[in-house]
């Protein structure tokens, strides 16, 4: 975490945040809160999303307890394929469609995440055609994704992108202590203000994505973890 302006009334500062990552409460995870939080301090992380699979109990836990903000997200299994809400106050419930889903979280004045939206070795990305009917209400698109397999995956994210106007993120998409921190979005913040939706959107439009994918053998590890719980 790096200060860049000091003043009566701002401070500004350099954070490290990650915008998806999972914890015991997903299906695919056995990392508790309590670990979770101690790796995001150890790896310097200022600001973070728990975004589990259905669930919203982790990131709630998360935000009571943990000494920097936590946004509480759910990754979204529609039935269209999977969405992220961030900024939830409530669960947001599965096998929706795509449209209907987004209504919801818009409802709740969050905003709408596309997780590794090319990423083919998935089963459960979001269809290009329901992308398609969405992407007008996307707030933010995946740009990198440190658990795609191939890099044309994190390269297509970004082409959308920029072609349709939306800030992007770079992401661990953690199910792991081990994966926390080897990647993340550089933010800069005012500590005088509340982060919100609106000062997050803001920020992600000066961002800096650092990148470092982790093998695709990971996958193997959760898949067990699935067999496991």
């Amino acid at each position: 975490m790096q200060t860049v302006r000091l003043s009566k009334q701002v401070l500004i500062i350099l954070i490290k945040s990650d915008f998806h990552i999972h914890s015991k409460y997903s299906p695919d995870s056995l990392l508790s809160i309590d670990a979770l939080i101690r790796r995001c301090v150890v790896k310097g992380l200022g600001l973070i999303a728990i975004t589990d699979h259905n669930a919203i109990q982790g990131a709630l836990e998360a935000k009571d307890i943990a000494p920097f903000p936590v946004i509480v997200g759910e990754e979204v299994t529609t039935a269209d394929g999977e969405l992220t809400g961030l900024f939830l106050n409530e669960l947001v419930p599965k096998g929706l469609t795509a449209k209907e889903t987004v209504k919801i979280i818009k409802s709740q004045n969050g905003l709408v995440s596309v997780p590794h939206p090319f990423d083919t070795f998935r089963r459960n990305v979001i269809s290009q055609s329901a992308l398609s009917e969405i992407i007008m209400d996307v707030d933010i698109i995946e740009g990198f994704n440190a658990r795609n397999t191939l890099n044309s995956a994190n390269d297509k994210a970004k082409t959308l992108a920029l072609e349709n106007g939306k800030p992007i993120t770079s992401v661990t998409d953690s199910h792991t202590s081990y994966e926390l921190g080897r990647c993340y979005t550089e933010l800069s913040i005012n500590l005088s203000e509340a982060i919100t939706p609106r000062s997050l959107l803001e920020s992600l439009g000066s961002a800096r994505l650092y990148e470092n994918k982790v093998s695709p053998m990971i996958h193997v590890a959760t898949t067990l973890t699935k067999l496991i719980k």
